[in-house]
């Protein structure tokens, strides 16, 4: 008895070790040491968790600690990742989002069960719940000023190209409609606490806006997640057309590089260092005082090396601030350097890779046009700091501004390297007024913009493209 078991073992750790069974057949985690013997494929602790919840599907062993009898060996020789992935993910749609080790256990476990469970890919063009262009339902929606979580019902339309909230269940008109194409979603459990946390991303106004969901049925969110993948990817698609399927999966919604806590001081560098709560996400690092603020104190643009983006361990010398964390890092930019503080040093080399990864990647196109920038007739600038000269005499409403015999001056006040959309802005002259101006051709795509005072501020709007006398600024307040 005792040498058919050892036969059994050997020829065990032969299949084990085949190339296509040394990692998790479900979630890529190196060395599974468990096995389904009913699918026959190689899955981690973790993943082995969740199987163990579809028993009619699926029943797993410990490769190290389980006696394997003969047919259950045999089955795994016949079987294996490989065969298994050809059979189970035979057709998945390049939208659908397909976790790792990494990500939550909601994602986890729904690709788990669409792959065996449902069968969901392993027939071609097969109707989805996710992938028809509609989709309305129930999530429960986080209170910006109370944190209260209340039902909200919302509607998603491929035909509209946006995603759509309710403060009421009857109401015609929508509280927000979000375009599909600004939207990042990014599940986040552990900060929404709970399981089915979901957060979505969008720009409004050129300004981060973030909004905390969750369903109690984690099928549901999820089918959320990718539906919105789904029409982004149809969207894509349209708007390019010879686009590779890589291409497009590699511009859908992605996950943030990095979230967590470091201390900022200000653009002067001289003011104490605050604690603020830092996401990565992708070229935009954005600060908020806490995790679930609906929006971002400020954004630090990341570009890439070729255009002077750098990251250096430790503090400038003579840095004034204080600070309570001893392990600084530096973001370089072409307009100013940036000092954080990290708590611990695994953080800081944790941050320090993060960038590194996003500064050693080449800049898109779009990605240079939309970093923040000076433009003006005649090619980049910088501006520093701005002076505005207005036009207040009339109804500008549907005129464009005059480049020539300014009616009326006001400097901006303070240290400025940029403007953002609805930016507030303190001012010399409080004369009230609203202009309204056309970008010049060299400017990109046309944009155009409007200015806004009352009393002592101005809000800036549109884009954040901004033209005035011979300069348009683009860009974030610092």
């Amino acid at each position: 008895m005792a040498g058919k078991d050892d036969k059994n073992m050997k020829a065990l750790r032969e299949v084990w070790r085949r190339a296509e069974n040394v990692l998790c057949a479900d979630c890529g985690k190196p060395d599974p040491d468990w096995a389904s013997y009913t699918l026959g494929v190689f899955i981690c602790l973790s993943c082995s968790g969740i199987h163990r919840n579809i028993p009619d599907i699926s029943k797993v062993k410990s490769l190290r600690m389980d006696h394997w009898d003969e047919a259950q060996v045999q089955f795994l020789e016949q079987h294996g990742n490989a065969v298994a992935k050809a059979m189970y993910e035979a057709h998945i749609p390049i939208y659908y989002y397909q976790p790792t080790h990494a990500d939550c256990q909601a994602l986890r476990e729904q690709w788990i069960r669409a792959k065996y469970e449902r069968k969901e890919f392993t027939e071609p063009g097969r109707q989805l719940p996710y992938s028809n262009g509609l989709k309305e339902g129930i999530l429960w929606k986080r209170g910006r000023d109370n944190g209260q979580f209340l039902p909200r019902k919302f509607l998603l339309s491929e035909r509209e190209g946006c995603l759509k909230y309710f403060t009421k269940q009857d109401a015609k008109e929508p509280k927000i409609s979000i375009k599909i194409d600004t939207i990042n979603a990014t599940f986040q459990p552990v900060k929404i606490r709970n399981p089915n946390g979901l957060q979505i991303t969008y720009l409004k106004d050129n300004k981060t806006r973030n909004i905390f969901l969750y369903h109690k049925d984690g099928k549901e969110i999820v089918d959320w997640f990718n539906a919105i993948r789904a029409m982004q990817a149809h969207y894509l698609k349209v708007a390019f057309p010879v686009a590779s399927d890589n291409e497009i999966k590699s511009r859908l919604m992605q996950n943030f590089l990095k979230e967590g806590y470091m201390e900022k001081t200000g653009p002067k560098q001289r003011e104490a260092f605050k604690k603020r709560w830092f996401t990565l996400d992708h070229r935009r690092l954005m600060y908020f005082k806490d995790p679930l603020d609906a929006f971002a104190k400020g954004e630090v643009f990341v570009g890439s090396r070729e255009h002077g983006y750098r990251v250096k361990q430790g503090l400038p010398p003579g840095t004034q601030g204080s600070f309570s964390w001893q392990y600084g890092l530096t973001i370089v930019t072409p307009d100013r350097e940036y000092l954080f503080t990290c708590e611990t040093e695994s953080d800081q080399q944790d941050w320090i890779a993060a960038f590194n990864r996003v500064i050693e990647q080449p800049m898109t196109p779009q990605e240079y046009a939309n970093q923040p920038t000076s433009l003006c007739c005649g090619g980049q600038i910088r501006l520093y700091p701005f002076k505005w000269k207005t036009h207040s005499e009339g109804d500008h409403s549907k005129q464009p501004l005059p480049q020539t015999t300014p009616k009326k001056c006001c400097d901006l006040i303070g240290d400025w390297k940029g403007l953002s959309a609805n930016q507030a802005l303190s001012t010399r002259n409080g004369e009230g007024g609203a202009l309204y101006f056309e970008l010049p051709s060299p400017f990109p795509t046309g944009k155009r913009g409007s200015h806004h005072k009352s009393g002592n501020s101005q809000a800036l709007c549109q884009n954040g493209w901004f033209a005035g006398c011979s300069a348009a600024l683009a860009g974030s307040r610092e």
